[in-house]
């Protein structure tokens, strides 16, 4: 790799703190992207919660754990109702008050994160709270996750459905009680029963509000970034309660997207697809940056090499060297067809980092347990984003 390598990520992180969250002590929220002004989604808000405190617990690093704290001390303040409200000015007036799904599941991962590291300040009785909020609120009356409190769309989407289970994972390595595993094995059969394909065992991105098949190209879309990040939480499922049938649900996944939703030959070779058809047929051959770390993640979880095969075309093609810079999306041929950095992405980078240094693919920390000297980036060569977020 020539420029950052997933070494250097909790150093890129730190960077890219200093820039992204106001100076001082108190709340206050990071930006959507660096250099950009306007409102702040609870999107970003958890999701860097969640970055924060998950790579500042294991790297050992109290300057990326105190940021996170700052962060859900804004959350705490100004975007919860319940829920999580879906975004806010930059003084926390509230703007959009619809909690959404999506929103609640991430603001549940930032908790677990946060009970993680010191579960006296974030007890697991927060959790509970809002794992409440979103039983009463959120469910239908088959247990799917709706879209928001709002009316009814007409559809479901199994991205909520996944994200929730990634929470309630978190909350159980974090706490050890049974019943978020519990929780847990509720929201697989659930997919399974009405997400997954059984012609293919691809996951759906959407089905209806009835939970049959949606006709058309929303009923068909299927995402190979989520079929890697669906088998990635159901080996981790097998891993943490013992029982490995949903190991086969997970191949089969894995199958779908190796065999048809990935870039063969040129710069981008490996690089998963954006978008299939139900029949496995690409119709978006872009390359968003996340779908890389899905598939890095579930890699490096298996042992498979091509792990680092993701790592070298992230932080080789996304990242810019020696810069708190990167992009959303590339073309085969590796152009940027969308220039953002958006401050969401940290966290599917994160945990691409994290699985891979449990892995033993590489380190998170230097010797001594603290970032290596390698890691350093000089604060004269961070270059501050300046493209608004789409």
């Amino acid at each position: 790799m020539t420029g950052h390598a997933p070494s250097s990520f909790a150093a890129l992180l730190r960077g890219w703190t200093r820039l992204a969250l106001a100076e001082g002590g108190g709340p206050a929220p990071v930006v959507e992207a660096l250099g950009q002004t306007g409102p702040r989604s609870a999107l970003t808000q958890c999701r860097a919660v969640v970055t924060l405190a998950h790579v500042g617990r294991l790297a050992g690093d109290p300057e990326l754990v105190a940021a996170a704290l700052r962060v859900q001390g804004f959350v705490a303040a100004h975007m919860t109702d319940g829920g999580v409200i879906a975004t806010v000015a930059e003084d926390g007036t509230p703007v959009d008050t619809r909690r959404r799904s999506y929103d609640q599941c991430f603001a549940l991962l930032a908790l677990a994160e946060l009970n993680a590291v010191d579960p006296v300040a974030t007890p697991e009785t927060e959790l509970d709270a809002l794992c409440g909020f979103v039983e009463a609120e959120l469910l239908d009356s088959t247990g799917v996750l709706r879209d928001d409190d709002g009316p009814e769309t007409g559809r479901r989407a199994q991205n909520p459905q996944m994200h929730m289970l990634e929470a309630l994972f978190a909350a159980y390595q974090a706490t050890g009680n049974e019943v978020w595993l519990t929780r847990a094995e509720q929201r697989i059969a659930i997919a399974e029963r009405h997400f997954i394909d059984p012609a293919t065992g691809a996951v759906r991105e959407f089905i209806g509000a009835d939970l049959l098949p949606l006709p058309g190209p929303e009923g068909a879309r299927r995402e190979p970034g989520h079929q890697y990040e669906w088998a990635w939480l159901l080996h981790r499922y097998a891993d943490l309660s013992g029982d490995d049938a949903p190991r086969s649900l997970a191949r089969r996944m894995q199958q779908f997207a190796d065999t048809h939703g990935v870039r063969r030959g040129g710069p981008l070779d490996g690089a998963p697809f954006d978008a299939l058809d139900a029949e496995g047929r690409v119709t978006e051959d872009t390359h968003l940056l996340w779908p890389l770390t899905e598939a890095g993640k579930l890699y490096a979880q298996l042992g498979d090499p091509a792990a680092q095969r993701m790592a070298e075309l992230i932080f080789d093609r996304y990242f810019t060297p020696g810069a708190l810079r990167w992009v959303n999306q590339l073309d085969g041929n590796g152009t940027v067809t969308w220039d953002a950095a958006l401050s969401r992405l940290l966290y599917h980078v994160a945990y691409f980092v994290t699985e891979g240094d449990r892995a033993g693919l590489w380190r998170l920390t230097g010797p001594d347990g603290q970032p290596g000297a390698q890691d350093h980036i000089a604060p004269s060569s961070i270059k501050e984003e300046e493209t608004p977020c789409n």
